[in-house]
């Protein structure tokens, strides 16, 4: 396939770079190690949640986890702030990288979400907690439409989603190795240090970020995306999104499944502490079985969907059967409820469930991701994609709004949600997009 000028955003790059450079995986490395240091920053606050049971939070020593209500509404507070400038972030992030390309764009993000890690190791109050994780979500919202603009700037549509989901398990790998770097650090320093910790590994990340040629080597347009350029061609490119159905499918699918996901990444512990008495050092173990987990369904559901176009099958059929297949592998965590009723005294059994759920989703979140890239061009990915990531943090707010204020009592109906969230969006993406990698203005 014959190889294009760049985008005025990203001028600098060569044109003569080959159509499947070996450094594509040296890309792919850099934003697996973004992905889970943004991973890492964001669930300090989760992981040292047995350590904020502070006077400020509203923790009442004395009564038991179940009868906190000031504590739960404060953590859910900080939980929100976050959530919802993630959600305000990704309005404008993606569009911003799209105009300062790649390279910059990330590299902006990074610095701020580093910056804002750093400094809640200063706050005493809930209110100081609520800003300085705000900031770390308007930083943070960077980090997909970034990671997702490189993989269509480096991988084939048929190598994507297997890229999306091995950077994606950096949010898996966060999660083994936060529970035992914040458990050290923690131990040794306290609570502030763990948010140093983390800020200093985003600053570490943008120096080796920076002094990568990534508009050097990166290749140019391919046929494909010269065949999508006229999609979002013909107007403003915020019109031109809202009339098209394929944005909607994208946006709406964010919107359902990943406050699923925002669920496990703030309560899995909590839940974990609250119903086995698993405190952080012996939380850790658990979670490193589930992310890890995650991992290899981030991975296997990437390559799932290539390994069948690579045999024949159309990109329409290729991501659709992976994403069936992991929406069916969520629904057992409906079952969650009833394993601390079976084995009171036993955790593993609901670890397992949790296992398959994680490992579903990830693969789930690596095909889905890799949708736009077969709808529109590289100049307009990061756009769509941020979009979508405001519709799955503001979906996350509400519906940890939702279990905080009303179905923290209600496990059953908050995991039978979690369970058809899947399937009910690949239903409404079959509806708007019948036929995936077709180029369809409208």
């Amino acid at each position: 396939m014959p190889i294009q000028a760049a985008s005025p955003s990203d001028s600098g790059f060569t044109t003569s770079a080959p159509e499947k450079s070996n450094v594509r995986w040296a890309v792919c490395g850099l934003l697996f190690l973004a992905t889970t240091i943004n991973y890492m920053d964001r669930s300090v606050f989760s992981l040292i949640e047995p350590l904020l049971h502070l006077d400020f939070m509203g923790w009442i020593p004395g009564l038991d986890h179940a009868h906190q209500h000031a504590y739960d509404i404060n953590y859910g507070r900080v939980l929100i702030a976050f959530q919802i400038a993630y959600g305000v972030g990704f309005l404008f992030a993606g569009r911003i990288i799209d105009k300062l390309g790649t390279k910059t764009g990330y590299a902006l993000a990074i610095l701020l979400w580093g910056c804002a890690s750093i400094s809640t190791s200063l706050v005493s109050s809930v209110i100081g907690f609520m800003i300085c994780r705000a900031l770390l979500g308007l930083g943070e919202s960077g980090n997909f439409p970034a990671a997702i603009k490189a993989t269509t700037e480096w991988f084939p549509s048929e190598e994507r989603a297997l890229a999306t989901g091995l950077f994606n398990s950096g949010s898996n790998a966060s999660a083994f190795i936060a529970p035992i770097l914040i458990a050290a650090v923690t131990l040794r320093w306290g609570w502030h240090a763990a948010f140093i910790c983390t800020g200093s590994m985003g600053l570490v990340w943008l120096v080796l970020w920076l002094l990568f040629p990534y508009n050097k080597l990166r290749r140019g347009a391919t046929q494909t995306q010269i065949d999508l350029a006229p999609v979002t061609q013909g107007g403003p490119i915020y019109s031109i999104l809202l009339r098209h159905r394929g944005f909607w499918a994208f946006f709406i699918a964010k919107g359902i499944t990943d406050p699923i996901w925002w669920f496990y990444l703030f309560y899995l512990p909590k839940f974990l502490n609250d119903n086995y008495n698993l405190d952080l050092n012996h939380v850790k173990y658990p979670l490193i079985v589930i992310y890890t987990a995650a991992s290899f369904g981030s991975i296997a559901g990437g390559w799932l969907s290539g390994f069948r176009m690579k045999h024949g099958h159309s990109v329409n059929s290729g991501r659709k059967f992976a994403l069936l297949v992991c929406a069916l592998c969520v629904m057992p965590i409906m079952l969650v409820p009833h394993m601390h009723t079976l084995f009171p005294s036993n955790a593993w059994p609901a670890i397992g469930l949790f296992c398959l759920a994680t490992a579903a989703h990830q693969g789930w979140s690596a095909n889905l991701f890799s949708t736009p890239t077969d709808m529109f061009p590289s100049t307009s990915v990061s756009t769509v994609v941020g979009l979508g990531g405001a519709a799955g943090a503001a979906g996350g707010a509400f519906f940890t709004w939702l279990v905080s204020h009303y179905f923290s009592l209600h496990p059953m109906l908050i995991f039978t949600l979690a369970a058809f969230a899947y399937i009910t969006a690949l239903l409404i993406f079959q509806l708007l997009v019948p036929r995936l990698g077709v180029s369809r203005a409208t």
